[in-house]
């Protein structure tokens, strides 16, 4: 799981120590998540499956993609499909992943690299391995997040943004065992490069066995911890965790993990936005009748068109 790694994690700004006085946040729900497939056929967990939204706002849904090992001629990708009212977050581990959109945006990631994308008012999209991959076959990994968006943002204009993985804040626990990468947000005063509308953390953590981190976390945001692989404890109840779990958490201070085996956790947060939630398929909007127009919107082809113009692997 190669990501962003450094040759010496101890030259790297350290994690305040974590004041006596510190809650440690308790964990609320461990679930595991259900594996199936997406887009054209690849295997993805659904890592917020049975878990209710209150406790997920702002986030809707997260897809760990992978790991999985092509052959040749294996890669698979997603057809062009459209989205509007919610931000869509790619975050690539192992391997190669295209992007392209209506309005032009688009662009190549592969080890630890973002796509975001900003769908607001509406947006058409694909994403597809490159034609290479698909002739090669190779190592895919990666995680897709959606962010809800407020209902004063959902109409916004589509952004994309390109976030190369070496943007990331780097950092490390004061004992040196554990690698965090900052994607989004803030952690301990350390700024990732993702621009968000609603205020979020996104961080990639790669723990050594017998570490244990202490992270410092704003006490009006929830907390999500996703286990991309390994086994340890989580919370201040030391609750077991592996691979392809995810612990939701209590209010508090500060998340803790333990590590048993080397362990790569993707850990979320963000201040809820508390409004009422209408999804179905690519839309994510307040109401029943948001979504209506929503579907009115795409077959009237308002959300935009395929370009004429497309990526090789795309037609």
């Amino acid at each position: 799981m190669p990501a962003i790694t450094v040759d010496d994690v101890l030259v790297l700004p350290r994690l305040p120590q974590l004041d006596q006085t510190a809650a440690v946040r308790p964990v609320r729900r461990l679930t595991t998540a259900p594996q199936g497939y997406e887009g054209e056929g690849f295997p993805v967990r659904r890592a917020f499956a049975g878990v209710p939204l209150e406790e997920l706002d702002p986030f809707i849904h997260l897809d760990q993609m992978g790991e999985v090992d092509y052959a040749p001629g294996e890669p698979k990708g997603t057809p062009w499909h459209p989205h509007r009212g919610f931000e869509t977050v790619t975050y690539m581990i192992d391997g190669i992943m295209d992007h392209q959109d209506s309005l032009g945006g688009g662009g190549t990631i592969t080890n630890s690299d973002t796509q975001w994308m900003t769908a607001g008012r509406g947006i058409l999209h694909i994403e597809a391995p490159p034609e290479h991959l698909v002739t090669s076959g190779g190592l895919f990994h990666g995680l897709q997040l959606w962010v809800n968006l407020p209902s004063a943002a959902k109409m916004i204009d589509p952004k994309y943004q390109d976030i190369r993985g070496r943007e990331s804040a780097l950092l490390t626990t004061p004992d040196g065992g554990s690698l965090i990468r900052v994607i989004a947000g803030e952690v301990a005063g350390h700024q990732g490069p993702g621009s968000t509308f609603t205020p979020i953390n996104l961080a990639h953590v790669t723990l050594q066995p017998g570490a244990q981190l202490d992270l410092p976390w704003q006490r009006t945001y929830n907390a999500l911890v996703y286990v991309l692989s390994g086994r340890g404890t989580v919370g201040a109840d030391k609750r077991p965790i592996r691979m392809g779990q995810l612990a939701t958490h209590g209010t508090g201070d500060s998340i803790r993990v333990n590590a048993h085996d080397e362990m790569d956790l993707f850990i979320m947060g963000g201040r809820p936005i508390g409004e009422p939630v209408a999804m179905y398929g690519p839309f994510v909007m307040n109401t029943k009748a948001e979504l209506k127009q929503a579907f009115e919107d795409y077959q009237k082809g308002r959300l935009g068109v395929v370009p004429a113009v497309r990526m090789p692997h795309t037609d």
